[in-house]
């Protein structure tokens, strides 16, 4: 497997955020760490192994970041109008300068013009912010694997609530959403899947909401619940991996 390692400067953070990518051809996957995770979590957390197959045979080219949750959802002592701040922050490192970045590199990787596709993939909080980019940004992100998250923001951010953490809370702001937002069209043009399991340390409840949400608004999102000796842990996500990657990739 080829891997490459190398520290992206971002302005939106003004700071290095180191990166590694695995692959050599294929379709470009962000995979965001757990809580107060970072860049080699994909490999020393051994899921660069279960996706192996697709990375090997120049399917997949996986850009693995590092989080800034230490400063943001996990610092609870701190002002929580800052930390949402310094969250969207991340989220303009990744939109406003990673995409392109991981576009260019792409393009090149494949000899292809344009791709527009980037899959977003995480479990627990990574499952979080996977699923929050991919329903915020749909023309940027068009498949998307988030294993057990929890996609309210009061999980970390108590009782406080301003535009911001409504914007970064899937389950709010799909409340809000009207029947003819025009990201539903993009919704149901893209893939995702959204999983979590019913046993120890798992909290379905949010995915549960969701679920009901894109029923209501008729969008195609996959929703499944595993059973309850499924626990919130690496290797029930390995096995999920690899159960839902080929239906995420069916027809390329």
């Amino acid at each position: 497997m080829e891997i490459r390692e190398t520290d992206f400067y971002s302005h939106c953070l003004d700071r290095n955020m180191p990166m590694k990518i695995y692959g050599h051809h294929g379709r470009p996957v962000l995979f965001i760490p757990c809580q107060d995770g970072v860049h080699i979590d994909f490999e020393n957390f051994h899921m660069s192994d279960v996706l192996s197959p697709w990375i090997e045979d120049g399917r997949l080219i996986v850009y693995s970041i590092d989080t800034i949750d230490r400063e943001t959802w996990s610092d609870r002592g701190n002002d929580p109008a800052y930390r949402i701040r310094r969250h969207e922050d991340w989220i303009s490192y990744i939109t406003r300068e990673l995409v392109p970045f991981i576009r260019n590199d792409v393009n090149e990787r494949n000899g292809w013009e344009g791709y527009p596709g980037i899959m977003t993939f995480g479990c627990s909080m990574g499952a979080t912010h996977a699923l929050n980019l991919y329903l915020r940004f749909p023309d940027l992100f068009d498949r998307c694997l988030a294993l057990s998250g929890i996609y309210h923001a009061s999980y970390f951010m108590d009782s406080y609530m301003d535009e911001l953490v409504y914007f970064n809370s899937p389950t709010d702001y799909m409340a809000g959403m009207p029947a003819d937002h025009p990201f539903i069209a993009r919704y149901n043009n893209n893939k995702a899947v959204v999983c979590v399991g019913r046993g120890a340390w798992e909290e379905p409840w949010s995915t549960e909401y969701l679920d009901r949400r894109f029923h209501e608004l008729d969008i195609h999102i996959r929703v499944e619940y595993w059973g309850y000796d499924v626990n919130h842990d690496w290797p029930w996500w390995y096995k999920q991996a690899a159960y839902y990657l080929p239906y995420l990739l069916e027809g390329e």
